[in-house]
């Protein structure tokens, strides 16, 4: 999900693991992030709201 083009939101990762959103947010940033040291982007896109990225 991460890894597609046009990105993921907030609510489509919640959905899709039934986590807390604090909770996936958290894996985004230590999971991904810093134990597998990649970078998780984020925009905010006009129609989507928040999209998060794997770069």
């Amino acid at each position: 999900m991460l890894q597609a083009p046009t990105g993921v939101t907030m609510e489509e990762i919640v959905a899709a693991t039934g986590w807390q959103a604090h909770s996936a947010r958290g894996a985004m940033s230590g999971a991904l992030g810093k134990t597998l040291g990649l970078v998780v982007t984020s925009a905010k896109e006009a129609d989507r709201g928040r999209v998060y990225r794997i770069e």
